[in-house]
């Protein structure tokens, strides 16, 4: 079946279409995008404004028909952290049902941390032991543990790239100032659950999955997207930590002309590679492995789970004789 999982996050609305039946490998048949940054248009009382409604309404209606001209028969819609904390955020979901017909279900944070963690399970494996997974994403960082396919730790801290970058690095490039206030902030919130971390257990593998993850790979030498996900691709503590100065000296501009930045998601990179630097040191990461699945293939994976339990109650309901 066609399934197309479209994605609101803080930065960007994702529509992601996949080929897929339960017990296979999900295909990817198309990937569009359209930029947003709904966090911007929060207002000081924490609502999403008239305009930030409007764009996030017409990119819904423009992503619903992407889907029905890719022959999709089952659009999951979600949205993450910019709708979840909007003051208003019934209401703006309400207005987008109204316009186009598409109910967005709003994640959890915790729900983010489990879903990306499963999908970073089932690309790895068990042979791929005890997990930590760490995402990043525009209004928060994901941090989840464990060994099973449903992790023993999970939650979400406000630590995303957008975030901060909106709320504490005003600059371009930010004062030194600034980007120490914002390390401190990033610290503290980290270390307050570092124990909820250790308690799960030291883990074999860690694994960082977004695409500020991408990005920072890509600029300490990971291979690029085209190269497909096959590929394995690192990355590294202390190569995160070279880079953090280098990026604060940087305007969004010069950042953007680094391999594998776009020019969108430039502004972000420092605060995410603050993020990433005080996430490795303080759960004790020397180097991750980047994963090529996160939270979509983990909606999808957990769609697909469901279906094939009820085509399995169907079979043995349709063949018992009574």
């Amino acid at each position: 079946m066609r399934l197309g999982v479209l994605d609101v996050g803080s930065n960007t609305v994702h529509l992601l279409v996949v080929d897929a039946h339960p017990g296979a490998h999900p295909l990817a048949a198309n990937s569009t995008r359209r930029l947003l940054r709904l966090a911007e248009h929060l207002t000081p009382e924490g609502a999403i404004d008239e305009s930030g409604v409007a764009a996030l309404t017409d990119a819904v209606a423009a992503a619903t028909v992407a889907a029905e001209d890719a022959g999709v028969e089952e659009l999951l819609a979600f949205a993450t952290s910019a709708v979840r904390e909007a003051v208003n955020g019934e209401e703006v979901l309400d207005h987008v049902e109204l316009a186009t017909g598409v109910r967005l279900q709003v994640l959890p944070g915790t729900a983010e941390a489990d879903l990306t963690f499963l999908a970073v399970r089932r690309w790895f494996g068990w042979s791929a032991g005890r997990l930590l997974v760490l995402d990043i994403g525009g209004g928060s960082l994901e941090v989840a543990a464990g060994l099973d396919e449903a992790p023993d730790v999970s939650f979400s801290l406000p630590l995303g790239a957008g975030r901060l970058t909106r709320d504490r690095l005003d600059g371009d490039p930010p004062s030194a100032e600034a980007v120490r206030d914002v390390r401190r902030y990033v610290r503290q919130q980290i270390a307050s659950r570092v124990r909820d971390v250790t308690r799960a257990g030291v883990p074999d593998r860690v694994v960082v999955t977004s695409k500020t993850f991408r990005s920072l790979g890509r600029i300490c030498g990971a291979a690029p997207r085209e190269e497909g996900p096959m590929v394995r691709r690192t990355l590294s503590c202390a190569d995160v930590s070279a880079w953090v100065p280098r990026l604060a000296e940087m305007s969004a501009q010069r950042r953007a002309e680094l391999p594998g930045v776009s020019v969108e998601r430039a502004p972000q990179l420092l605060a995410g590679a603050l993020v990433a630097e005080a996430a490795f040191e303080l759960f004790g990461v020397e180097e991750a492995l980047v994963g090529p699945w996160a939270l979509r293939e983990g909606i999808i994976l957990r769609r697909l789970d469901a279906i094939g339990a009820a085509d399995r109650i169907h079979s043995l309901t349709g063949t018992e004789t009574f």
